[in-house]
């Protein structure tokens, strides 16, 4: 990006939605925070508004908008504008002991299934066929779902090692039901583990009106303010990929926000090793910063009820936040409720009726917040909060250490919260600009993609442990970033047991900066 550019992070919160714009050293030039609504959509343009109304003819310089969002993760919770998908596995006989979609939650189940089937297909760990794909039986269910499906997803035994079948289910979905349909293919979004990655590949089938609603907004929006910058959406990883590939693999764009916050709270403390605690209106996020990028979960993730293998960042979320409700008790109960984007209406600091922990931490005079003093009635209750606020954050650090002590970085809206000594943190740390920090690290991320495969050992390994890197490669360079300057940020292999040849898991991530 040339120096003279800037770049915009736009980080929808629970009860925020925070804009910044950085310029070619990654240094603020300006930032606003907007409540976010409940169809996210206006906050996200009233924040692009405000923002370029403060840039003022600066706002011409403005290359490119990166959008970290919950429409995604909204729609999923909520079983809210979610398409019907019909799920095709191959993998039967041997893979058909627990169908598709076993286990899903009933109200998400009837918001998006168009029908399932086990047919004949997948491979076994070495690349032989389990069976031939069974092309007429994937004929016969496409022309049952014909007309009633939005798109589809096809999920193969061992596909992220050898896909071809998945492909000619894709070209044969094209033939039967049209060009038009989504067709959503396991290799491409998930690593192996069969039922998870089933579920990310259902849930990206049913998400891709959603999220290309989503892109088309942006774009409209840009438009609205005459901005001509190119599109890019967070993906849950910490790295980002264009508007138009997000169309394609919307389940990606689920997660994103402790990612951004993590990458945020490095870039503007200077610090590569630390815990980050993001403290939002609902709930405070907390993630272990490790050379500079989040630490990620070693175990899948459950979103909406569902199990799914995505990369994310390993977040412990408690229910702390500026808009939490303090009720009374022998120990004052901290929420789990909250006020959220009400904060403004509800709390005692606005002159509501609501007491919450913005109301606890401006008695104790760690923020100016408000405009009204909350009436001596709630004097004891406010005061015997804290201690217990206090005590969770604790906690809190401390279960993400294991009993180090680490400094701890602290970001977010609800930042204050936070006192300046903490158990289990060596040192409190606050940079400026705290308070949109997702935004940050959205605007400076970097493009990315990733392999997973088994390659078994011997003669043979290097060609396809190579082949497994430019894989990640061409998935950093297909989400937006510059081929010239991608290169590998992680390499990991992992031996795997009871096999008859030895083999291991290679999993490959890359990144790089925007073209």
């Amino acid at each position: 990006m040339r120096p003279d550019s800037h770049v915009v992070g736009i980080d929808v919160g629970g009860t925020n939605t925070d804009a910044v714009a950085l310029d070619g050293d990654q240094r603020v030039v300006a930032a606003v925070k907007r409540p976010t609504t409940e169809d996210v959509t206006g906050g996200v343009r009233a924040a692009l508004g405000a923002l370029v109304a403060d840039l003022g003819p600066a706002a011409a310089r403005v290359r490119r908008v990166v959008l970290g969002t919950t429409h995604a993760t909204n729609a999923v919770v909520e079983r809210r504008g979610l398409g019907r998908v019909a799920a095709i596995r191959l993998g039967a006989p041997a893979g058909a002991s627990v169908p598709p979609l076993e286990g899903w939650p009933a109200d998400l189940r009837a918001a998006l299934d168009g029908g399932t089937a086990q047919l004949r297909g997948g491979s076994l760990v070495d690349g032989r066929a389990l069976t031939g794909l069974d092309r007429d039986g994937v004929c016969r269910f496409l022309d049952q779902v014909a007309g009633r499906v939005d798109a589809v997803a096809v999920t193969a035994v061992f596909a992220p090692s050898f896909p071809k079948q998945e492909h000619l289910v894709r070209e044969l979905v094209a033939a039967r039901l049209g060009e038009h349909v989504p067709v959503s293919l396991s290799h491409e979004i998930g690593g192996l583990g069969l039922l998870e990655r089933e579920n990310a590949t259902v849930l990206n089938a049913a998400l891709h009106q959603v999220v290309h609603a989503v892109a088309a907004a942006l774009g409209t929006a840009l438009a609205e303010h005459g901005l001509t910058a190119a599109a890019y959406l967070a993906q849950n990883d910490g790295t980002v990929m264009t508007a138009a590939h997000a169309t394609r693999f919307p389940v990606l764009t689920m997660g994103a926000g402790p990612a951004n916050s993590v990458r945020g709270a490095a870039i503007l403390s200077g610090r590569q090793q630390a815990v980050v605690a993001d403290v939002g209106g609902t709930t405070t996020d907390l993630a272990v910063l490790v050379d500079g990028q989040p630490r990620q979960s070693a175990v899948g993730v459950s979103i909406g009820g569902i199990r799914l293998n995505s990369v994310m960042p390993d977040v412990l979320s408690v229910p702390i936040g500026g808009g939490t409700v303090v009720r009374a008790g022998s120990v004052p109960r901290l929420g789990p409720d909250s006020v959220a984007h009400r904060l403004t209406g509800q709390a005692l600091v606005f002159g509501g009726s609501t007491p919450t922990l913005t109301d606890v931490a401006r008695h104790a005079g760690r923020t100016a917040t408000g405009h009204h003093r909350p009436d001596p009635s709630w004097h004891r209750l406010l005061e015997a909060a804290l201690p217990e606020l206090d005590r969770r954050l604790g906690e809190a650090v401390d279960a993400m250490t294991g009993g180090g002590l680490p400094p701890l970085i602290v970001v977010g809206g609800g930042a204050e919260l936070v006192p300046d000594r903490i158990d289990h943190a060596v040192e409190v740390v606050r940079p400026r600009h705290a308070e949109v920090a997702g935004a940050v690290g959205a605007a400076a991320a970097m493009a990315g993609g990733s392999g997973d495969s088994v390659i078994r050992l011997g003669p043979g390994y290097a060609e396809a442990l190579a082949a497994v890197e430019q894989q990640a490669l061409r998935r950093a360079v297909a989400a937006g970033a510059d081929p010239d300057r991608v290169r590998l940020t992680e390499v990991g292999e992992s031996p795997l047991a009871y096999l008859s040849e030895p083999a291991v898991r290679v999993r490959i991530r890359a990144a790089g900066p925007l073209r």
